[in-house]
C-alpha cells in the first residue's frame, strides 16, 4: 500500500528521500541509502528511471553542452550516463524498501520506463520538473491510474494547468503538485514558497515541495505554508556523485524530518482553544484587586483598586464600571474584586 494519501488525510507530511545519482555507481551504497533513509524517518525512496538514450542523444554540438552551473562542461549524454540508476538495480532497491517498511517511487522519462515500472509493480509515479511540458509522457503515465506527483520547477501557471489537464483526460485526479525551484542548489530568494498556498487555491489539488535548497529551512517554511509532501535529495556522507553537492547527508536528513514534523505541529490552526497548561496560566493574568482596605459604602477609586496580577478577580475591562460604584461589603487589601461587587 502506497501511504501518500493516508499521510495527507491524517494531516501529516509525506517525506520523499530522493536518491538520484547518489548511489555513486554502487548498488550496495544504494541499498545503504534505503536503510539510512528509513531509519531517518523517510516515508519513501525515489529513483529516476532512465538511460542516457532515453533523455537525449549522443551529440557533441553546442546544443548538448552544459555551460555554467553545477555541471559546467558536461555533455548532456555523458552526465546522464554517469548519473543513471541501472534498470537491473530497481528490483533490489524496491525489495529493500519493502523490507524497511517504506514506499518505493520512481520518475520515468519515457514510455519504456513507464512500462518497466509497471512490470515492477510501482504504486505511484513522479514527473520531474523538466518533463512537466512533456504532455504525451504525462498522459501515458497518468493512464496507468496511479497517484501522480508532479514537480513544477520552471513552469508557468498555464503549463501547470496543461499538465493537470493531461492527467484529468486520463480520468486520473490523484495528483499532487510540488512547488520547486530548479536551481542546484536553490537560492532562498528564488524559491518563492509563498506560491504554495496560491497553488493550492488556484489548482485545487494538494501541494508539496521539492526542495533543492541547503539545510532544513526551506522544508520547514514550505510545511508551514501548507506543503503536505517534502522531497529532498539524500546521500551517504562518503559518496561523491553528480548530485552530491546539493544533497543532504543522512544525519542532516533525520534532523530535517524532525524539524518538518514539528513545523506541521507548530503551524496547526486556526484553533483558539486553550491547552490545559495554558488554562493553568490564566491565574497569572491581571485582574482587579483591592490594594487598600475598603469599607462597605466607600467609593471605589484608582487608589484602592488596581489592575494587578494574579487573575482571581474580575477582568480589568470592568474598572470603569466599578469606579462609578461604592463597595457593598468590606474588602480587605489583597482581596480580589468579585462579580457581585459590580452588581448594582
Amino acid at each position: 500500500m502506497f501511504h501518500l494519501q493516508e499521510k495527507i488525510q491524517n494531516n501529516e507530511v509525506y517525506i520523499i528521500a530522493e536518491m538520484s545519482a547518489n548511489h555513486g555507481g554502487s548498488l550496495e551504497d544504494a541499498l545503504a541509502i534505503v536503510r539510512g533513509a528509513a531509519k531517518a524517518g523517510a516515508d519513501c525512496i525515489k529513483l529516476q528511471t532512465y538511460t542516457a538514450d532515453s533523455l537525449t542523444i549522443d551529440c557533441d554540438n553546442e546544443y548538448f553542452q552544459i555551460k555554467g552551473g553545477l555541471w559546467d562542461g558536461y555533455k548532456l549524454y555523458d552526465l546522464y550516463k554517469d548519473a543513471c540508476t541501472p534498470y537491473e538495480w530497481h528490483k533490489a532497491i524496491k525489495e529493500e524498501c519493502e523490507k524497511c517498511g517504506i514506499d518505493f517511487l520512481s520518475t520515468p522519462f519515457d514510455y519504456e520506463a513507464v512500462d518497466f515500472l509497471e512490470k515492477l509493480g510501482v504504486e505511484a509515479y513522479k514527473i520531474a520538473s523538466f518533463e512537466l511540458v512533456d504532455i504525451p509522457l504525462i498522459e501515458y503515465t497518468a493512464a496507468k491510474g496511479k497517484p501522480m506527483i508532479m514537480s513544477c520547477g520552471m513552469a508557468s501557471p498555464e503549463e501547470i494547468e496543461d499538465a493537470l489537464e493531461a492527467c484529468y483526460r486520463q480520468n486520473n485526479r490523484q495528483v499532487v503538485l510540488l512547488k520547486c525551484c530548479s536551481e542546484y542548489p536553490a537560492n532562498w530568494e528564488d524559491m518563492h514558497l509563498g506560491n504554495i498556498p496560491d497553488m493550492k487555491e488556484r489548482f485545487k489539488v494538494d501541494i508539496g515541495l521539492s526542495d533543492h535548497s541547503e539545510g532544513s529551512l526551506g522544508a520547514v517554511v514550505g510545511v508551514t505554508l501548507g506543503a503536505c509532501v517534502v522531497e529532498k535529495h539524500i546521500k551517504l556522507s562518503t559518496t561523491e556523485s553528480a548530485d552530491s553537492s546539493f544533497s543532504m547527508d543522512l544525519d542532516a536528513f533525520a534532523k530535517m524530518v524532525t524539524d518538518v514534523k514539528n513545523a506541521r505541529i507548530i503551524a496547526k490552526g486556526p484553533d483558539y482553544t486553550l491547552s490545559p497548561k495554558e488554562k493553568n496560566s490564566t491565574v497569572f493574568r491581571r485582574s482587579l484587586f483591592a490594594v487598600k482596605d475598603i469599607k462597605e459604602g466607600e467609593p471605589f477609586t484608582r487608589e484602592n483598586v488596581q489592575s494587578i496580577r494574579p487573575g482571581y478577580g474580575v477582568l480589568p475591562k470592568h474598572l470603569k464600571t466599578l469606579l462609578a460604584q461604592t463597595a457593598r461589603r468590606d474588602i480587605k487589601r489583597g482581596e480580589p474584586i468579585r462579580p457581585e461587587d459590580l452588581e448594582h
